[in-house]
């Protein structure tokens, strides 16, 4: 028989191993963590660019890609975020294994676009704070005992299939700084319970079925920076309570919604104010005198309503978008302050009454510009000029116009990727860099010639009398 003696190894040697061994055991996750977590990896079906690839059987699953451990070693955040153009997905379904969890305070699973499931995992976790479960497929209802997870300081479904009421219960998660339920399916109303959710500055229930009048209870909400309630079907006004965000309210986007009768003047009094978006609805009347205080307004959105002249002088020192687009105003002319901004991208007067010569306005930037949009106006002359100084426009709109211009001589940037110029006077050749384009009407003007090979079917090339060649007509034969 072999004996120790024999093998005259030092003390000191079994003691690093046993030491080795204990601080081992003791970095590895709790073993309720790890049954949880390749509970969740098993209902994943397919992971194409491997971002379970370390979860493993045996290994720390605190050192996993995504999960982080507390100083017991107990997962508390599960954090795994996709990047769709990257082919980064999960396809697969939540497993309820997640409810092993029990440290767990964050969970973001987001961009994953294939995950399925409901929400009703997340009532496992009574410390749980923050929740980012945003552009996946989450199905089902927002469970309506959510309240209790009191500690929730972030909650958000964006961008999921989720259905049926908002719960009353929110109400109760007084801790809130960000709720986020936009672009899902919900339905009914706005619970008034929302008037306790004194910390919240970042609300978002846009693109949903909502209904029923905007409650008039901001006065509770004095953090608010954020409100997006966009593409619902809110009726009624805008609320006289808001005014009580006027200091510090930011973001106001109430468009694509059956809101009526005229813009409020106290909308006036929000001079923090980014962004107002009102489109989209069956606002009348004259804008505001009061919005020539919004000085700070990078983006405003007037566009589809029933707004009628005269449209007030802004004092904005730089606007970034606007749209004034389909509504019965009467301009005449581009406003100064629009030519004179040094940082605008996007610009819509569709309808707006303009008679200008586009060769005569000169903006002080076009470098910037990627959308303009001068449809149904009276609009004379040559685009060539503005148009030959952009780099970076993706969309140019000028349909129903009375443009006269050769068109071979206006430069088609790279990133242009949709051009309208029907019921002009555009003449000339159509050049071939129009095949790099999404979308494209050239109809009604007077066009000759045969066409560049094209993607685009006839109603793009119909009423130019000149033009002949595929999926036109083939050119006669000289």
């Amino acid at each position: 028989m072999l004996s120790f003696s024999q093998f005259p190894i030092p003390l000191f040697f079994f003691l690093s191993i046993l030491l080795t061994l204990q601080q081992h055991c003791l970095a590895n996750c709790h073993v309720d963590d790890e049954t949880g977590l390749l509970g969740f990896k098993s209902g994943i079906k397919s992971d194409p660019s491997g971002l379970l690839s370390s979860w493993k059987a045996g290994t720390d699953c605190c050192k996993w890609s995504g999960i982080s451990c507390g100083d017991n070693n107990r997962v508390t955040s599960l954090s795994i975020g996709g990047q769709p153009d990257k082919n980064q997905i999960l396809s697969g379904t939540i497993s309820p294994s997640l409810s092993k969890l029990k440290m767990l305070t964050s969970i973001s699973l987001t961009n994953l676009k294939n995950l399925v499931g409901t929400p009703n995992f997340l009532l496992s976790f009574p410390n749980i704070q923050i929740v980012y479960l945003e552009n996946n497929k989450l199905s089902g209802q927002i469970p309506p005992k959510i309240g209790n997870l009191t500690q929730l300081f972030a909650l958000s479904f964006l961008g999921n299939k989720l259905t049926g009421p908002i719960p009353s219960s929110i109400g109760q998660l007084t801790q809130l700084s960000q709720l986020k339920l936009g672009d899902n399916l919900l339905t009914g109303t706005i619970p008034n319970t929302f008037n306790k959710l004194k910390s919240l500055s970042y609300l978002s229930l846009e693109k949903n079925q909502l209904s029923g009048s905007i409650p008039n209870f901001f006065n509770s909400l004095s953090n608010l920076r954020i409100l997006t309630l966009s593409h619902n079907k809110f009726t009624g006004n805008i609320p006289s309570s808001i005014t009580a965000l006027a200091p510090i309210l930011r973001f106001l986007e109430v468009g694509h919604n059956y809101l009526s009768g005229k813009i409020p003047d106290f909308l006036g009094k929000f001079r923090a104010l980014d962004t107002l978006d009102l489109s989209y609805n069956r606002f009348s009347g004259t804008v505001p005198k009061t919005f020539a205080n919004l000085t700070k307004i990078f983006n405003l959105d007037l566009s589809h309503n029933l707004l009628v002249d005269p449209f007030p002088t802004l004092f904005v020192k730089g606007i970034e978008s606007l749209d004034l687009s389909y509504n019965n105003f009467h301009l005449n002319t581009i406003p100064s302050w629009v030519t004179s901004s040094p940082i605008i991208y996007s610009l819509k007067l569709a309808k707006c009454g303009i008679k200008i010569k586009l060769d005569d306005w000169n903006p002080k930037t076009t470098y910037f510009y990627d959308y303009i949009d001068l449809s149904d106006n009276e609009i004379t002359g040559s685009p060539i000029g503005l148009l030959n100084k952009t780099d970076l426009l993706i969309g140019f709109y000028a349909a129903g116009n009375k443009l006269k211009f050769d068109l071979e001589k206006m430069k088609i940037v790279k990133t242009l990727k949709e051009l309208d110029l029907s019921r002009n006077m555009v003449y000339g050749k159509v050049p071939k860099e129009i095949s790099g384009l999404n979308k494209l009407n050239l109809s009604s003007n007077h066009l000759s010639g045969q066409l560049p090979p094209t993607k685009f079917k006839n109603n793009s090339f119909a009423g130019n009398k000149g033009l002949c060649g595929s999926p036109l007509p083939p050119c006669k034969k000289a």
